[in-house]
């Protein structure tokens, strides 16, 4: 065994909640000891947000060669070289992997351990041949594919979001267990690179967003001839020489769905177990760490943050936890996590984004208080032009003009909710988008409309024309 290394902070996770501390620390003075026994970059460069956004990427080609017809462009069915779209990932995760890599967190002050790591006791962590000492740990080993317990899964092979990028065969029959996020931008990606695809579900597509966007969702994978069946029971999955076999209970009948390949996409599971989180006296549970508003763990020396925590589990959330951890951390400041202005996408075609509360959650909060302000992307001149006109943006506001959250289905929704986001954090009222000047012709002013929309009935109201008429005789 080394000596014992002592340090200000020790990180245990090279994702992307910690490399966002190590690096603030390392850059702000602090002694940091980095520890990832796997990939520098974690799930988000490796195997989630990078390499999904890049099939997606190569899905969106695809889907543009074949759409020509409406502007009376015309052409043929494109050719996909399914390889070649999986060198293209892998090219791209090679693009980004320096900035997350052991050389660049070296270069920053970084002591970077590659091997596993675990407590040995409140105030001392072990890795590899090192034993380290520090004033705060941060626990950020991220999370992992919770595989369900169906019957005969284990009998044959499957993808999970940690296998499927390494797949460089175009899959004839895709199978998807899971509607969430991952599970539809998988399923239109391969459906839109040539696979035929089917998704099962026990509860309906996207169960954590707005219904009525989620339907928007439902109608571009019919069109898409994606198979989409809610509400199933899956009985076993059977292994055979053409594929698995998903046998599902539909209603009171049993049907077999028959694939070539098989995706697992039904949720994720907490990288807790290798951690000697009790030596540690740290409180968890199969949810993840227990952790208090400032993300301390019980055992006050120690931090968690990203999806190890559980609850909302989003690149852009651990960021945010990487800088209330360094606030608490390193500068003994209070500063606690408010998700208020949380918000998240869903980066099918169209796109689903989502911040504050949805229609249901605000009126379940505040009941008829509630206002709902909507426009469709049909009414949007740009969208229209782009042959994009699917969809809405819904905000729920108070009578008061305060925003409680909005909802946009349709295209490019996760930049168009970022205006919302801003006026959320800020604690700017409705007035403050409505106010804007938006270029025209943008897709970004329906934003302006629906905003707006909060004054029609009062600007439009019998009260405002007879002010207007008495004003009139004024000259």
């Amino acid at each position: 065994m080394s000596p014992v290394l002592t340090a200000d902070i020790c990180v245990l996770g090279a994702g992307s909640a910690g490399l966002s501390i190590a690096a603030g620390a390392a850059q702000m003075g602090a002694r940091t000891v980095l520890i990832e026994s796997h990939r520098m970059g974690g799930d988000c460069l490796n195997t989630g947000c990078v390499p999904s956004k890049s099939l997606l990427a190569a899905a969106k080609a695809a889907a543009a060669a074949r759409g020509g017809r409406p502007f009376g462009v015309t052409g043929s069915e494109p050719a996909v070289d399914f390889a070649a779209v999986n060198r293209r990932v892998h090219a791209v995760i090679a693009a980004i992997a320096p900035h997350d890599s052991v050389e660049r967190f070296t270069g920053l002050g970084c002591t970077v351990i590659q091997a596993p790591g675990h407590f040995v006791d409140e105030h001392t962590v072990e890795a590899g041949e090192h034993r380290i000492r520090a004033r705060r740990f941060v626990i950020a080993t991220g999370s992992r594919a919770a595989i369900p317990p169906i019957p005969g899964l284990d009998g044959g092979p499957f993808f999970t979001n940690e296998t499927l990028f390494d797949n460089a065969v175009l899959p004839a029959r895709l199978v998807v267990i899971g509607a969430g996020p991952i599970g539809c931008e998988m399923a239109q990606a391969h459906r839109r690179l040539g696979a035929a695809v089917t998704v099962l579900d026990q509860g309906p597509v996207l169960p954590r967003d707005d219904p009525e966007a989620a339907d928007v969702i439902r109608r571009s994978f019919a069109r898409d001839d994606i198979a989409l069946i809610e509400g199933v029971s899956i009985r076993r999955i059977e292994h055979t020489a053409q594929g698995p076999v998903a046998v599902i209970i539909q209603g009171n009948q049993e049907r077999r769905v028959e694939g070539s390949h098989l995706l697992i996409a039904a949720g994720r599971k907490p990288n807790l177990e290798t951690l000697g989180l009790d030596a540690a006296g740290i409180r968890h549970s199969p949810r993840g760490l227990d952790v208090d508003a400032r993300l301390r763990t019980s055992n006050r020396r120690v931090f968690g943050a990203g999806d190890v925590i559980g609850g909302f589990q989003f690149t852009h959330l651990a960021g945010y936890h990487a800088g209330i951890v360094l606030r608490n951390a390193l500068f003994r400041l209070p500063a606690k996590v408010n998700v208020r202005a949380l918000p998240w996408v869903t980066y099918t075609d169209p796109e689903l984004a989502q911040v504050g509360l949805t229609e249901a959650a605000a009126r379940a909060q505040h009941g008829d208080a509630v206002r709902v302000l909507r426009a469709d992307f049909a009414g949007n001149d740009r969208a229209v032009a782009d042959d994009s006109a699917t969809g809405f943006v819904k905000a729920m506001v108070t009578a008061r003009g305060a925003i409680l959250g909005c909802t946009i289905v349709g295209p490019h929704a996760g930049e168009l909710i970022q205006p919302w986001v801003l006026a959320m954090s800020a604690n700017l009222k409705v007035g403050a988008l409505a106010g804007m000047i938006a270029p025209y012709p943008t897709l970004g002013e329906i934003n302006k409309r629906v905003a707006g929309s909060f004054y029609t009935p009062t600007l439009f109201s019998p009260r405002t024309r007879a002010l207007v008429r008495f004003l009139g005789r004024f000259g």
